[in-house]
């Protein structure tokens, strides 16, 4: 009885423990007059088993880097999670990822402690963004008890904060590629989806430059102003 209380607790500790290579990482980084050229950004995307934040889990990761203003194709992370516990059912035809690949797929632990450091603390962006968002940083929390939080920008108000003009037949990734004529190799596959909106993004960071935003903070601000005249024009 005593020796599994050990273990039980023993447990307990281990799992709120955080990994040794975990203090090796760089803060985030925070907006500031980082050059919008000369910085590295992150444009991510995830595959999981569902929508439901509360009790769906990530299963794949894809993410690709910009730097000078360019995508870098040989900075790319491209990562199926082994997770042969879960049921992808429901959504193994949306994005592909059957119990084979959930079963050869990298151990969670490894793959997300690879991920902080491939990430280096840099700027994150997605598509819609929030979703990636509170996946991963759940995730994050729960397999390793990493609670800092990155800089996210959000590529889906990106598009409109700079081409206030454009007219795409929707609101989403797909809608936004269609109009500037970008061909999206595969979607719904995490590192697909991840490089079809690091080319948005370097379209709209273009744009940026062209209207005299040529830092993270000025970038920021760019879209905090955004947001509040949408919220306005939605009331």
């Amino acid at each position: 009885m005593i020796n599994s209380l050990k273990q039980l607790i023993g447990r307990i500790g281990s799992k709120g423990a955080k990994h040794p290579r975990l203090e090796d990482l760089p803060p985030p980084v925070v907006p500031g007059e980082q050059s919008l050229t000369d910085c590295r950004l992150i444009v991510l995307d995830l595959e999981t088993t569902g929508l439901n934040q509360s009790k769906d889990e990530v299963i794949a990761i894809g993410a690709v880097a910009i730097q000078d203003n360019a995508v870098d194709l040989s900075d790319q992370f491209d990562l199926v999670l082994r997770r042969p516990e879960l049921d992808i059912s429901e959504t193994v035809l949306i994005h592909g990822i059957g119990p084979e690949a959930l079963t050869r797929g990298h151990e969670t632990e490894d793959a997300l402690l690879h991920l902080l450091e491939w990430m280096n603390g840099d700027p994150v962006l997605a598509y819609h963004s929030a979703f990636d968002q509170s996946f991963l940083e759940r995730t994050l929390r729960r397999k390793l008890a990493y609670t800092k939080s990155h800089t996210w920008f959000d590529v889906a108000d990106l598009m409109p904060a700079f081409f206030p003009d454009s007219k795409p037949s929707g609101h989403g990734l797909d809608d936004w590629a269609d109009h500037f004529g970008l061909e999206v190799s595969a979607r719904h596959h995490a590192a697909a989806d991840a490089l079809a909106t690091a080319e948005l993004t370097l379209v709209a960071i273009n744009q940026a430059q062209k209207k005299g935003i040529s830092t993270l903070k000025a970038l920021s601000e760019r879209l905090k102003y955004y947001r509040r005249l949408r919220d306005v024009h939605r009331h």
